[in-house]
C-alpha cells in the first residue's frame, strides 16, 4: 500500500504567472442545460503553475519534452530543506543522499508567497557548485516550490540542461515530505511537442 502526496499547484483561470507571461485562461466553453454536455477550454503557457522545464527552453536544444523517455520522470525523491537559505550551496550533509537517476527536491518556503512579486522575482538561487555536482552525479531532475533554482541570465538552467537533468518549478505541499525517509516521485508532463510542459507531480509514500 502507498499513499500519493500532491506537489502539484492547482491550475485555474487567472492564476499568477511569472511577470511578463501570458495569462492563463480557463472558461467553461459548452454547458449541459444548453449544449447538452459541459467542457472546459484552457489557455495556459508551458510555464504556467507547475510545470518541466526541457533543455529547448534555454539552450538550442531540438529535443522536445515528449522526446524525454518515461523513466526521466520518475524516479527515488530526495527532499532537501533549505528553508532561509537566499543562497543554496552544495553542503557535504546532503551528499550522501543524492543519488544516481534520483529526483531531488528543494523544500525552499517560498510556496507559501505563490503569486507575489518577491516570489517570481526574488527567488532563492542554487550556486554553480551545486547544480554541477547535480550533473555529476546523474539526477534526473531538481524540483523546487519556487519560481526557479536562479535568476537573470539564467546560468543554472544551463548548466543542468547541458548535464540532462529536468527541471521542475512552482511545486507545493514539500513540507509534508519533511519526515519521510523514503518515498518516490512521478513528475509527468504532458505528452506535448514543446520545450516544456504544465506537469502533475506527485510523491508515492509506501506505508
Amino acid at each position: 500500500m502507498s499513499k500519493f502526496i500532491d506537489l502539484t499547484r492547482i491550475i485555474e483561470n487567472g492564476m499568477a504567472v511569472y511577470p511578463g507571461d501570458d495569462e492563463t485562461i480557463l472558461r467553461q466553453s459548452r454547458h449541459l442545460d444548453k449544449d447538452g454536455y459541459n467542457n472546459h477550454r484552457l489557455e495556459i503557457s508551458m510555464h504556467s503553475g507547475t510545470h518541466i522545464d526541457g533543455p529547448m527552453h534555454m539552450t538550442n536544444s531540438k529535443k522536445h519534452i515528449l522526446d524525454f523517455p518515461l523513466e526521466n520522470f520518475v524516479g527515488e525523491g530526495v527532499l532537501l530543506d533549505v528553508r532561509e537559505q537566499e543562497v543554496i550551496e552544495l553542503k557535504e550533509e546532503y551528499k550522501p543522499f543524492i543519488k544516481e537517476n534520483s529526483i531531488v527536491l528543494l523544500h525552499t518556503g517560498c510556496d507559501e508567497k505563490f503569486g507575489t512579486e518577491e516570489y517570481f522575482l526574488n527567488n532563492p538561487v542554487v550556486t554553480k557548485e551545486f547544480a554541477e555536482f547535480l550533473v555529476e552525479r546523474k539526477v534526473k531532475m531538481l524540483g523546487l516550490d519556487s519560481a526557479s533554482p536562479d535568476r537573470y541570465p539564467f546560468e543554472i538552467h544551463r548548466i543542468l540542461f547541458s548535464g540532462g537533468v529536468l527541471i521542475a518549478e512552482n511545486l507545493t505541499n514539500l513540507d509534508k515530505l519533511i519526515d519521510v525517509n523514503i518515498f518516490e516521485v512521478i513528475a509527468l508532463p504532458l505528452r506535448i511537442k514543446a520545450d516544456s510542459s504544465i506537469a502533475r507531480v506527485i510523491a508515492r509514500v509506501p506505508e
